[in-house]
C-alpha cells in the first residue's frame, strides 16, 4: 500500500457523520450498549427468560416486541409452547442461527441506543440476515456497529471502517470506497471470486 492511501482516524473522523469524540457523548453508560457476539450464550429456560435474562419485570409486549425485531417470532410461535417452551442447556433445542436472533431480541430488549454486532449475522441464512437488518434499521435512535467478515453484512452501512493488520486503512461508503480501489475493493474482489456471488 502506497503512503498516500494510509490513513489514521483522525482522517476517517472527518468523514463520518457523528465524528468519534461527537459519538461517545451519546452514550451515558452501559445500558445504554448491547452486544451480540458471534456465539450466543443461552441458558436453560424458556425462551421468555432467555429474551428477558438480566431485566427485571419487562413486559411481555416488550419482550414480543425485540422477538419481532429480531425476525425470532416466527419460529418461537411455530414452537409446541412458543414463549414458553424450554430452549435446553445453552440453547440445545435451537438451531444455530435461531439462538443468534435469540440473542439479538435479549438485546433489542434492553432497548440500546448502540447495539455492537460482533459477526452476529455469522449463522443466518442472507434472507434472514436481509430482513433483521432492514427490521433494525427502521428502531428508532438506535445506532449501528457492526463487525463482519462477510462484506454483504456492511454493504448498506453508512459508514464502513476497513482494518488491515489491526489498523484503520480506509473508510467510507460501499460506493466510495469500491471506487477508491482499495484494500476494501480487494477484499470485495476476492469474496465475489471465491462465492461467485
Amino acid at each position: 500500500m502506497s503512503v498516500s492511501q494510509s490513513l489514521n482516524a483522525a482522517d476517517c473522523s472527518r468523514g463520518l457523520g457523528r465524528g468519534y469524540r461527537s459519538f461517545t457523548t451519546v452514550i451515558r453508560s452501559n445500558k445504554e450498549v448491547a452486544l451480540v457476539a458471534q456465539e450466543p450464550v443461552l441458558f436453560s429456560g424458556s425462551v421468555k427468560d432467555n429474551i428477558g435474562y438480566g431485566l427485571k419485570d419487562i413486559p411481555e409486549q416488550q419482550l414480543e416486541e425485540a422477538a419481532r425485531q429480531a425476525n425470532a417470532e416466527t419460529f418461537i410461535l411455530g414452537m409446541e409452547k412458543g414463549y414458553d417452551t424450554d430452549v435446553g442447556e445453552n440453547g440445545s433445542q435451537l438451531g444455530a442461527g435461531q439462538k443468534q436472533r435469540l440473542a439479538i431480541a435479549r438485546a433489542l430488549a434492553r432497548r440500546p441506543q448502540l447495539l455492537i454486532l460482533d459477526e452476529a449475522s455469522s449463522s443466518l441464512d442472507p434472507e434472514t440476515e436481509h430482513e433483521i437488518q432492514k427490521s433494525l434499521q427502521e428502531i428508532e435512535g438506535l445506532s449501528l456497529l457492526i463487525i463482519a467478515h462477510r462484506l454483504r453484512t456492511v454493504e448498506k452501512a453508512d459508514q464502513i471502517l476497513v482494518l488491515d493488520g489491526g489498523r484503520l486503512v480506509e473508510c467510507g461508503t460501499h460506493k466510495d470506497l469500491v471506487e477508491r480501489k482499495g484494500v476494501y475493493h480487494s477484499l470485495l474482489n476476492g469474496h465475489v471470486l471465491q462465492n461467485g456471488e
